[in-house]
This record gives C-alpha cells, structure tokens and sequence, in this order.
C-alpha cells in the first residue's frame, strides 16, 4: 500500500498582513477633504435678465491685478468696496494668465456679499 503524501496546511497570517498593510496605505494616500462647489453663471448663457436699479459693477480680474469699474482694488478689499450697494450685479472680464484658482479665489470673495448676481464672460 502506498501512503499519501500529506499536505501542510497554509498559514493565512502573511495574506492577514499584506490586507493590512494596504488598508493603511490606501488610508493614508486617500484625501479626507470636502470640496464645494461655486455657483456660475456664463455671459453667453442667455438666462433671464432681472431689472435693476443699479448698473452692474464691472471686474477685470487679471493674474496681478483686479479692476472694479476701473479702480484697481485688492482681492481682500472686494466685499468692503461693494458693501454700499444692495444685491450687486457683477460682471467678470478674465485677462490673459488667469489662473482657475485666481477665479475661484475671486468667486469664494465675491460670495460674501449679500445677493451678489456673479457673471463671467467668456473670451
């Protein structure tokens, strides 16, 4: 009669240490950061358009500098400059070299003020 060759039962504990070894890597890899979102309404968009008593205030937003109707502003100084006037309409012209987080450093900024209807322009 011949014996049958017996087989070594495998050890899990190498598997167990792999599986916790990438469950902590994939946990600190992953980013635990809540994005929001900022609303945005195209010039070209064609929506509806509400009557105000006030004209709109003009911005030309560029890599180094901000303009509002002219008069070059800093980006902290935005929400003091439109403070006098209620539920502004704004209009953002982007110079060459904007950066998306230049615009969206603007647009967060320009969220502070109370009513603020914010349009951007396309190029």
């Amino acid at each position: 009669m011949r014996r049958r060759a017996r087989r070594k039962s495998l050890s899990i504990t190498s598997l167990i240490d792999v599986i916790f070894l990438l469950l902590l890597f994939f946990m600190l890899t992953s980013t635990f950061s809540k994005f929001s979102e900022i609303e945005l309404t195209s010039g070209a968009a064609g929506g509806q358009s509400i009557a105000q008593d006030t004209p709109p205030k003009f911005l030309r937003l560029g890599s180094e500098s901000i303009d509002i109707n002219g008069t070059s502003v800093a980006l902290t100084e935005i929400s003091k400059t439109m403070a006098d006037t209620e539920n502004p309409a704004v209009i953002i012209k982007l110079q060459d070299g904007v950066s998306a987080q230049r615009l969206t450093d603007l647009l967060v900024e320009l969220r502070r003020i109370k009513g603020a209807k914010v349009t951007v322009l396309e190029s």
